[in-house]
């Protein structure tokens, strides 16, 4: 049986910045990946659409949808999923945290990736993680449906958001995503709506591709790296080794 991770997504492009790298790899190694958007980001994240005229919600929407499937299918996605629940701002009513529960017991994941615990600069952010692990939590429950198969403790990795500065999020893990790195290349390449950001996450991953080999040992002997990711884990981990 396939190994598999689950990604919970407030808009539809979040995925591709922040995690393709992880979700290409981990799809590569035989694991299934699921995607979650809760929501398009048809309002707050497709200001080069709204410059077209005429212009309407339900246009943006499926030009979205249009681009969130592109990548995926870039990165290999195994199945991704459009909540439609709307943005800025995002509101996910007791009816969609329970959807997302079924998502998440069906999916089982080994891990899961959402964004980073707090965002001023944009609220739906932190309220998707603030879901995520509401979801994670009552898909643990015993009472929660009972006789269906509960959820483990899979860890929830927190991915890098736009200004780190400003976040209060400090990566303890560095993901090499050089293997892949064509891929997430070519998924970002299909959010044609935001193409100001292009650029930025390449310089992201060439960055944190840096500090995954200093991490690693520099120049005594570490691991050489073009491209990586930053997450940061909520959880403790339990191990064997070091």
């Amino acid at each position: 049986m396939a190994k598999t991770a689950l990604v919970i997504s407030a808009h539809s492009a979040d995925f591709v910045w922040r995690c393709g790298g992880a979700i290409a790899l981990h799809e590569e190694k035989g694991y299934e990946v699921t995607v979650v958007c809760l929501s398009y980001g048809e309002r707050g994240e497709s200001a080069k659409l709204w410059k077209n005229p005429g212009m309407t919600l339900e246009k943006v929407k499926s030009e979205r949808r249009r681009e969130a499937e592109n990548a995926a299918k870039a990165l290999g996605v195994t199945d991704i999923q459009f909540f439609d629940l709307g943005d800025y701002p995002l509101i996910v009513d007791q009816d969609a945290k329970f959807k997302l529960v079924d998502v998440i017991r069906k999916v089982q994941p080994e891990f899961m990736l959402s964004h980073s615990k707090w965002d001023p600069y944009n609220t739906d952010h932190m309220y998707a993680t603030q879901v995520a692990l509401d979801a994670r939590m009552i898909a643990q429950a015993w009472g929660h449906n009972p006789g269906e198969k509960v959820l483990g403790a899979p860890q929830l990795y927190l991915f890098e958001p736009h200004q780190t500065e400003q976040m209060e999020w400090k990566p303890d893990v560095f993901l090499d995503i050089s293997p892949v790195w064509e891929k997430k290349w070519a998924a970002i390449q299909c959010m044609e709506g935001q193409e100001h950001l292009w650029h930025y996450y390449k310089n992201v991953a060439e960055n944190r591709g840096n500090h995954f080999m200093r991490n690693s040992g520099g120049q005594s002997g570490g691991r050489k790296s073009t491209h990586a990711e930053g997450f940061q884990s909520v959880f403790p981990r339990t191990v064997d080794e070091l």
